[in-house]
């Protein structure tokens, strides 16, 4: 008698009810998966290694094909279910395994939209018909629970001839028992210059550093590698170390066979200093002075005085505004004044920043009198405020696990909502709001007081149920009635035994300084995203919690390492290195540092309006003066959105934009604000005319304002034959400083 698939597999399930059967694991099917195959750690392997359950196949939110799997695997008992009952069980057809739509789709016997995972015969193969042909156990409740997984190599430095290395992966269970899943793990390179195969080989496509991770279940593990071309000439040049920074650094380069580049001159390194820790240019005596100061330490005592400059609190308080979302249409021109005022005046007394983290943790009050408040008005939702509060924080993106549980990191959903239940019951009492828009509601414009309630719960979506407020990755005292919890929050998250504060806070003053942080992106640290140098981050860490989370103190040991001062000329070693700060990495300057820079070069006060004049760029409190909505905003703010300054309506320094655009082009070379820049009377080629200085000591005045050098030989003597045969000596110096303004020099951080 022939029956047909579907009613074979009604059959099959009416046989195994008849028979007291179930889907999950008798005994003699416990016993079986014992001697053989695990749904749990097997089955979900394979289907995990031939990508079935990721976002693009099955594991998306909606499934493929009518056949969802839980993503990456997070869900084995939903996922068992899925493969044995769903469409009459022929997923798994137990009379006939070899007929299972787990094996003829994906060794696309019949059509599969996936296309071939793996082929007949194989182990993924031979895996799931054996699964099948006993019956689809599942694994019984006591069995052993993955715990973690070891790989080796995890770091791995290759010197050619060698161009592979063999990963292994082992399994570790909670009965202390070890497997070998090396064959069961995922390989994923996070850069194409290595290719791992079934098996964890991994070969060198390209020299280079990268990371791969491997992923066995839900555990991943990064293993960074590297590979080196053999450069047998290759001597290290051995460059003294001024602090540990350098002695960390040097040490992998060595290891990589790669000399860093020599000191950055005088010049560079004054302009790269001024540019860093105050946002501003030298000014010409400025320029001068250091440059023929010939005392070996004066680069150590620049860095002192810049450090107690007032422009030294008014440039980190741009950043920090960027960071806190300080901008008018949530916090009102009121509101954004005082919080600006509360940030850099914390900069400018040193508080530090573990204080000032707790300060804005536990504010309430009123968003005038206490500004710190002014964190909850731009945050006006629990899980807002949790997500800003972990990436500003704690350097650690949440947003994946707010709909699953993170793909690329330990946090699970149920995670992401205990942590926003710190922030449940933080409410607001709107005293006034005088908002232009009334179909507006996100505008405010007024007095706000921010308050806690003594009640109320995050809820998770999926099962509605309160969830109580948790740390991450510790345990949680469980709060009495009335207790604070934002306090307590506070005191957790900037304790010195906190695994993640103080390096998120290390990691984003080293990106600040040197372009690029030891994570990157710098508010991502997850297992799966290393640091390029975790022992510097680690030393960097111990000492920044040793000096009271001094913020000048970690600049200063930054500033004067070695590894900072470097020039940004690459050797025939480090010119593809763009991770281990074997030289300076050139970089445009930021919005408000160009502004202030053309301002300073040519003399002119700038003018930002409902501001006094003379306020820089770097000094401005929030985005405007005053939103678009009310009058078009002045030429001076349309420059410094087009060169990339953030609205600041996320809590990442990504918000910020560097990239150069077609429309900055033109702005440099023949746009409104250069131009009157240029053409003001009593800019600063009208005073040098007017004092009647030298020719040479005017094209000197010029160079030192805006390169903060003198003028090569050349250079000095082509300026000077032109400035001699000009007919009009004020158009001739607009024209010199022109070029120099659009100079490469002036428009990048070398």
């Amino acid at each position: 008698m022939r029956f047909s698939h579907a009613f074979r597999s009604v059959f099959t399930i009416l046989l195994i009810a008849l028979a007291g059967g179930t889907f999950g694991a008798s005994d003699a099917h416990a016993d079986e998966a014992a001697r053989g195959v695990s749904f749990n750690y097997d089955v979900m392997a394979v289907l995990s290694k031939a990508g079935c359950n990721l976002g693009v196949c099955h594991g998306n939110q909606n499934g493929k094909g009518g056949f969802k799997l839980s993503l990456r695997g997070q869900d084995p008992a939903a996922d068992l279910q899925a493969i044995t009952h769903d469409q009459f069980a022929r997923r798994a057809d137990r009379l006939a395994p070899e007929q299972s739509l787990l094996l003829v789709k994906p060794t696309a016997q019949i059509a599969h939209q996936g296309g071939r995972r793996f082929v007949i015969g194989s182990p993924e193969y031979e895996t799931l018909r054996h699964w099948v042909a006993v019956g689809t156990p599942a694994d019984p409740l006591d069995a052993p629970k993955l715990e973690r997984i070891e790989v080796t190599p995890v770091r791995q430095v290759l010197v050619e001839p060698d161009v592979s290395v063999q990963l292994h992966a082992t399994a570790l269970f909670s009965d202390g028992s070890r497997r070998d899943v090396t064959s069961l793990a995922v390989y994923e390179p996070a850069a194409q210059i290595v290719e791992v195969d079934h098996d964890g080989l991994a070969r060198r496509i390209a020299p280079g550093e990268t990371t791969v991770l491997v992923r066995y279940l839900q555990l991943q593990t990064p293993v960074r590698l590297a590979f080196v071309p053999a450069r047998p000439d290759f001597v290290w040049s051995d460059p003294p170390e001024a602090n540990y920074i350098d002695r960390h650094v040097f040490a992998k380069l060595r290891s990589l066979r790669t000399n860093p580049s020599p000191l950055a001159d005088d010049a560079v390194f004054l302009r790269r200093a001024y540019l860093d820790a105050l946002g501003i240019l030298p000014t010409a005596d400025e320029a001068r002075a250091f440059l023929a100061d010939t005392t070996p330490d004066k680069r150590v005592r620049l860095i002192d005085q810049l450090l107690q400059r007032p422009e030294f609190a008014d440039w980190w308080a741009l950043k920090w505004s960027d960071l806190l979302r300080n901008e008018e249409k949530v916090l009102d021109a009121k509101g954004v004044a005082n919080f600006h005022h509360w940030i850099r005046q914390s900069i400018a007394d040193g508080k530090p920043l573990d204080r000032f983290a707790r300060e804005l943790i536990a504010a309430r009050g009123s968003t005038y009198t206490n500004p710190a408040a002014n964190f909850y008005r731009a945050n006006r939702d629990a899980v807002t405020r949790a997500e800003a509060a972990a990436q500003i924080f704690l350097g650690v993106r949440l947003q994946c696990a707010k709909c699953h549980n993170h793909p690329f990191d330990r946090w699970t959903q149920q995670d992401y909502y205990r942590w926003a239940g710190f922030f449940s019951r933080v409410q607001y009492k709107i005293l006034e709001n005088r908002r232009r828009d009334e179909n507006d509601g996100h505008e405010f414009d007024g007095e706000q007081v921010v308050w806690m309630s003594s009640s109320g719960e995050v809820r998770d979506p999926r099962t509605d149920e309160p969830m109580a407020p948790c740390y991450l990755g510790e345990p949680t005292p469980k709060f009495e009635a009335g207790q604070d919890r934002l306090e307590e929050l506070a005191e957790w998250l900037t304790s010195p035994g906190n695994p993640f504060f103080a390096q998120a806070q290390v990691n984003r003053i080293w990106y600040h300084l040197l372009g690029r942080g030891l994570v990157e992106p710098i508010d991502d640290f997850r297992a799966t995203n290393p640091a390029v140098m975790p022992e510097l981050l680690d030393e960097l860490t111990r000492d920044f919690i040793a000096h009271g989370f001094d913020l000048r103190h970690l600049v200063r040991a930054i500033m004067n390492s070695r590894v900072y001062q470097l020039s940004a000329a690459a050797n025939d070693t480090n010119a593809a290195d763009e991770a281990n700060f074997s030289h300076a990495l050139p970089r445009r300057l930021s919005a408000e540092q160009l502004f202030d820079a053309l301002s300073q070069a040519t003399g002119v006060a700038p003018h930002f309006g409902g501001f006094p004049a003379g306020l820089r760029a770097s000094q401005l409190p929030g985005v405007q003066a005053m939103r678009s909505r009310r009058r078009r905003p002045s030429r001076d703010e349309q420059f410094l959105v087009l060169f990339g300054k953030p609205p600041r309506l996320l809590t990442c320094e990504c918000e910020r934009s560097t990239e150069p655009t077609l429309g900055q082009t033109f702005q440099l070379v023949s746009g409104p604000t250069i131009n009157e820049l240029l053409n003001t009377a009593d800019n600063r080629l009208g005073r040098l005319l007017a004092e009647t200085k030298s020719d040479e000591a005017i094209i000197d005045d010029l160079y030192l304002s805006s390169l903060s050098r003198f003028p090569t030989a050349d250079e000095r003597q082509g300026m000077a034959a032109y400035f001699a045969a000009a007919s009009d000596r004020r158009e001739a110096l607009e024209d010199m400083l022109w070029s120099l303004l659009n100079a490469k020099e002036f428009l990048l951080r070398q």
